[in-house]
C-alpha cells in the first residue's frame, strides 16, 4: 500500500514539478520589471483569490463552509497555515532576490534551478537528524537526482559564487522546512484550506515588506507589464501547483516528495527550449533520464534500511 501511494503522490508531485518548471521563466520576467515582494504578494494573494473561488464553487453547494466550524479544526487550520506560510515567503522571496541578482549573462535559471533543487538532500538529511531511518533505495534515489540535476543545470561547472547563489541556497534550506511543515500538518487539515491560508500569510507578510521597502521603485507601468507573468505564477504556481503539493504529500512520504518535485528543474529546461528556444545538450538530456530514473529507484519495493 506504501508504494502505491507513494506512486500517487509522485505523479500529483511531477504535475506540480511542472508548473514550478514553467515558472521559472515567469519569475526571471516579472524580476525584469517588478521588485520581488511586490511579485510575491501578488502571486499570492491571485493564489489565495483562485482557491477560494475553487472552495466556494466546490463546497458552497454541499453547505460545508469554508472555514471548519469546529474550533479545534479551526484553530488546527490557522496554525497550519501560519507556519506554513512563514516558511513559503521566505522561501519564495530568497529565491526571487536570488534570481534578480545574479548579472547580466549568468544563466541565473540553470543555477538558481540546481540550487532550489538542493533539498531534494536536504530534506532527507533533515530526516536523519530527527531519528528517522532512510532506506537504501531513497538515499540511492537521492545521490542518482543530484547527479542528473548537476548535469542537467550546470553544464559548465561552477566557476564562481555569486549573491544570487547563496541567496537562493537559503532559499533551498527553508523549503526543506516548507516540505516537513507541509507534511506535518496535511494530514490533519483539509490540503486546499491550507494552501489557501498559507498563500493568505505569504501575501501578507510580502506585501508589508514591499510597502516598507519597495514603494519607490513600483510603477503602474511596470504591473501591467509584468501583469502575464504575474498571473500564471498566482494562478498557476500558486494555486494550483502548491496545491497539488499539499495533496501528493498526503500520499508520499517526505524524502521521495522533494525528489518528485526536484523534477522542477528538469521541467524548467524544458520550458526554456520550447518557450525560449534553447536546445538540450546531450549531457543535459542524460540529466533529465537520471532524475526520472532516480523517482523510480527512490520508490522500488524493499524492507531494508540504514
Amino acid at each position: 500500500m506504501e508504494t502505491k501511494n507513494n506512486i500517487k503522490g509522485s505523479l500529483i508531485l511531477i504535475a506540480a514539478a511542472l508548473i514550478w518548471g514553467l515558472a521559472f521563466v515567469a519569475q526571471t520576467s516579472g524580476a525584469e520589471v517588478v521588485p520581488p515582494f511586490f511579485l510575491n504578494s501578488a502571486r499570492s494573494f491571485i493564489g489565495a483569490l483562485f482557491l477560494l473561488t475553487f472552495l466556494l464553487l466546490k463546497d458552497k453547494r454541499k453547505g460545508i463552509s469554508i472555514i471548519p466550524r469546529n474550533k479545534e479544526d479551526k484553530l488546527l487550520l490557522l496554525k497550519g497555515g501560519i507556519i506554513c506560510g512563514i516558511f513559503l515567503s521566505i522561501s519564495v522571496n530568497f529565491q526571487q532576490f536570488g534570481i534578480a541578482a545574479y548579472p547580466d549573462g549568468v544563466a541565473s535559471e540553470a543555477r538558481s534551478g540546481f540550487l532550489t533543487a538542493l533539498y531534494v538532500i536536504l530534506v532527507p538529511l533533515f530526516a536523519i537528524f530527527k531519528g528517522n531511518k532512510i532506506s537504501i533505495k531513497v538515499l540511492l534515489g537521492v545521490i542518482i537526482a543530484v547527479i542528473g540535476i548537476y548535469m542537467l543545470c550546470l553544464t559548465g561547472g561552477i566557476d564562481a559564487i555569486y549573491l544570487g547563489d547563496i541567496l537562493v541556497f537559503i532559499c533551498a534550506i527553508c523549503f526543506t522546512f516548507h516540505i516537513m511543515s507541509v507534511d506535518k500538518f496535511v494530514a490533519k487539515v483539509d490540503g486546499v484550506r491550507l494552501s489557501m491560508v498559507q498563500f493568505i500569510i505569504c501575501g501578507i507578510i510580502s506585501g508589508i515588506l514591499s510597502l516598507i521597502f519597495e514603494l519607490d521603485n513600483l510603477s503602474v507601468s511596470n504591473i501591467i507589464s509584468a501583469i502575464l507573468p504575474i498571473l500564471y505564477l498566482g494562478i498557476m504556481s500558486s494555486g494550483v501547483a502548491y496545491t497539488l503539493q499539499i495533496v501528493g504529500q498526503k500520499f508520499a512520504e517526505p524524502t521521495i516528495a522533494s525528489i518528485s518535485m526536484s523534477l522542477e528543474s528538469v521541467f524548467a529546461a524544458l520550458g526554456g527550449w520550447l518557450i525560449s528556444g534553447n536546445t538540450l545538450s546531450v549531457r543535459e538530456l542524460i540529466g533529465c533520464a537520471l532524475v526520472f530514473i532516480a523517482i523510480i529507484v527512490a520508490q522500488l519495493p524493499t524492507k531494508q534500511k540504514v
